[in-house]
């Protein structure tokens, strides 16, 4: 049976008086509840900060308060009392602290100076800021190629920052740009650039007021991103219809008592989706293919659209008829009576909205996925008109904006040409190393420097032996950080730890207080000025860490590093000199809200190499899989973001104080003979042998038969590292296949 300490099942809808009172006990924990307070009145709006958390976009302060339950929590993560000093260093060797959960490590509070580790204690020390530039420059200048060096970026990174960042990388000579987006919505990119030509998704938030269905595709909005909340609400209180295909039953996509309605906060909440739909997990090809398939054979195509602005179609069509229903429903894990259900909304819709996250992403099949998704959009036109169109939710707050400012290691010719051109060097043309590869350098030698812009690589990566190993085979790993986390216990022969000011702080530079920039989710462009005080006065803004470090490492450089962080502005004219989409950069991103990034495809504009978007068949090809075997997909807790694990409870799920739970169906219980509560070890079974974590309590949930689900970064041991999505390279977290054995006794 379940023990009631730490299983409760869930019945209310998601937000509601308890994610006030979660927001409440944040703050607590965190001993700010006025500054926290205060500056919560400050995010998201046009002269405050960007929330640190998801990349949902802002709606301009129409109140003042636009954050959510996930967003107080990172702002006071971020905003906390609590410092971790070289005292706290000294008090605790590396090895001690690598024994610690990931909790108990960002927990212990905000970074104050640079660390530098001393392999004779066993402890990082303090370092002065030149000393430890003068370290990674030496390191730097004496490997015998820059393609030994790998330069990570976390989707944090500011606009201004990942400018002057990818720049120093490829003055230095290497295009090793590696970044989160390689382990999250590469797949998009991938998709829709072939498809469409762009790899962003065309809708705005006032697509989300003018549609007459919005499709969700493998996403939890109520923890990943819960501001989506509110456009879900307003949608479906206007009729919208709203369908949600999803191998979990997640609350905030039943349910939502929004904080700022009274009657809600009364008892009343707003049902999300209209339908809800679970397919099996790696299902998601066939429930697209399916839906594909019934506008087809039921006439309900735009042929006007279809012969106007599409190529392909003939060839799709005909491939959709040769698909058998007995596939699709296998492969789906749907019934063909739901499929066509499901494909009725789509039809009956003259405006409708597909949108997805990691639940589609990280997938073997996912780049297939995301283009019969955009392939079902076409069929109808849906692409180019007011409601409708593709909408990847990505998540890091601009993660988007990295990759816009050029954090790629795959970079186009002609972004490279003006680049070289604004800054007189020639830059590197041989493609770098993405996530993937970044790791099979460093465990295997190829690559001996990991330097990290941001993130907590060490927690976030698949095959966490392998990567591990990596890392420590390194001769010198570098971390420019926030918080104490997993990366900085898992280090290279030397390392050093250079703590940088969070959004939510103030940046003065030698002309005064800066603003930086960032990209939303849907191509929206505003300024983020921190409001707090620095966390300690040995902190660095990320554009000055990377303008030092560029000073120390390329003493011939012709960039002026240290006169362009004098006053961003002068990075900003640097960014309209070589981003398409930035002309008069400062001046349109003081207006306020910002500006929209140009999308062609809102205009029916599609710039592949034919000029028309393209209609993609693809084969369902499963091969059968062994009776014993799992699909298993990592996933979030409530008290979490990304790698940051703020409590250890997920109130929606019904799961408190444990983190080391597996979700199973009732069925597969019953079937294994197995109760609910039961301790076992999973296993992942892969080509190369068997990969396993141990020790967590299975917890009976809504799942398709066949299916489990547990949290990452517990589970990322599983995932081997080769497995990943074709063509995109993310590891395939959501679909790992597996097995479980009871734990031995102790």
């Amino acid at each position: 049976m379940a023990d009631d300490k730490t299983i409760h099942p869930y019945d209310k809808a998601a937000g509601g008086w308890d994610a006030l009172r979660s927001s409440w006990q944040a703050l607590r924990d965190q001993q700010v509840v006025f500054k926290g307070a205060h500056t919560l009145l400050r995010a998201n709006q046009p002269k405050g900060f960007d929330c640190p958390g998801c990349a949902w976009p802002d709606r301009n302060a129409h109140s003042t308060f636009e954050f959510c339950e996930n967003g107080v929590k990172a702002v006071a993560n971020e905003a906390t009392s609590k410092r971790v000093t070289h005292e706290f260093f000294a008090q605790h060797a590396v090895a001690w602290l690598a024994r610690q959960d990931d909790h108990f490590l960002e927990a212990q509070g905000r970074l104050t100076e640079p660390m530098a580790y001393d392999a004779a204690t066993d402890r990082y020390v303090p370092v002065g800021w030149d000393e430890a530039f003068a370290t990674i420059a030496t390191a730097l200048n004496g490997l015998a190629s820059p393609d030994e060096a790998i330069f990570y970026t976390s989707g944090r990174t500011s606009n201004e920052a990942a400018f002057l960042y990818q720049l120093f990388v490829r003055e230095y000579g290497t295009n090793n740009l590696p970044d989160c987006s390689n382990m999250c919505h590469e797949a998009s990119g991938v998709a829709l650039t072939e498809q469409l030509g762009s790899g962003k998704g065309s809708v705005t938030l006032e697509d989300f007021e003018q549609a007459d269905a919005i499709f969700i595709f493998g996403q939890n909005p109520g923890t990943n991103h819960p501001r989506m909340l509110g456009e879900l609400r307003s949608a479906a209180k206007r009729g919208c219809r709203i369908v949600a295909f999803n191998p979990l039953r997640e609350r905030g996509l039943e349910r939502f008592a929004d904080p700022k309605a009274p009657a809600e906060m009364l008892g009343a909440s707003t049902r999300i989706a209209s339908e809800y739909y679970q397919p099996r997990i790696g299902g998601d090809l066939a429930v697209a293919t399916a839906l594909c398939k019934v506008v087809v054979e039921r006439g309900a195509v735009d042929r006007i659209f279809i012969d106007a602005h599409t190529r392909g179609f003939d060839a799709f069509a005909d491939a959709l008829r040769e698909t058998s229903w007995d596939a699709l429903e296998r492969e789906s894990g749907l019934g063909r009576a739901q499929l066509e259900e499901a494909a009725q909304v789509y039809i009956d819709s003259l405006a409708t909205i597909v949108c997805w996250g990691m639940g589609i992403t990280q997938h073997p099949r996912s780049v297939a996925t995301i283009q019969m998704l955009a392939n079902l959009l076409l069929l109808r036109g849906n692409i180019g008109k007011p409601g409708a169109g593709p909408c990847p939710v990505r998540g890091h707050s601009n993660v988007q904006g990295d990759r816009t400012m050029g954090i790629y290691e795959q970079p186009s010719p002609a972004f490279l040409d003006r680049l070289g051109a604004a800054f007189d060097f020639q830059p590197p043309r041989k493609h770098g190393y993405d996530t993937i590869a970044a790791i099979e350098a460093m465990h295997d030698g190829r690559a001996k420097v990991f330097f990290a812009m941001g993130g907590n690589f060490a927690a976030a990566t698949p095959d966490t032996a392998r990567t591990h190993e990596a890392l420590r085979r390194c001769a010198l790993t570098v971390h420019v950080s926030t918080k104490l986390n997993r990366s900085h216990v898992v280090h290279g022969r030397n390392a050093l730890i250079l703590p940088c000011l969070g959004r939510t702080e103030i940046d003065v530079q030698a002309s005064g207080p800066q603003a930086v920039t960032v990209e939303d989710s849907m191509s929206m462009v505003h300024l983020s000025s921190g409001m707090n005080p620095p966390a300690s006065g040995q902190l660095l803004s990320e554009p000055a860490i990377v303008a030092r470090l560029a000073t120390a490492t390329l003493p011939r450089s012709r960039t002026p590093w240290m006169q362009l962080v004098e006053h961003y502005d002068g990075i900003r004219d640097r960014i309209a000199q070589v981003i398409d989409g930035f002309d008069d950069f400062n001046a349109r991103v003081r207006v306020p809200g910002g500006f929209h990034l140009h999308h062609p495809g809102r205009e029916c504009v599609f710039p592949t190499a034919s000029g028309k978007a393209h209609f993609f068949p693809h084969a369902l090809g499963s091969a059968a899989k062994p009776n014993d075997l799992f699909q298993l997909m990592t996933v979030r807790s409530h008290d979490q973001y990304n790698t940051t694990v703020y409590g250890l409870d997920d109130r929606y799920r019904g799961v408190h104080g444990v983190r080391k739970v597996c979700f199973i169906s009732a069925h597969d219980l019953q079937r294994l003979g197995w109760n609910d509560g039961d301790t076992v070890d999973i296993v992942s079974v892969w080509h190369d042998g068997e990969r396993s974590v141990h020790g967590f309590r299975l917890v009976e949930y809504d799942i398709p038969h066949g299916c489990l689900a547990a949290y990452f970064p517990e589970t990322n041991a599983l995932v081997p590292l080769d497995h990943h999505a074709e063509r995109a390279r993310t590891p395939a977290s959501k679909s790992i296949p597996v097995r479980l054995a009871r734990t031995a006794a102790a």
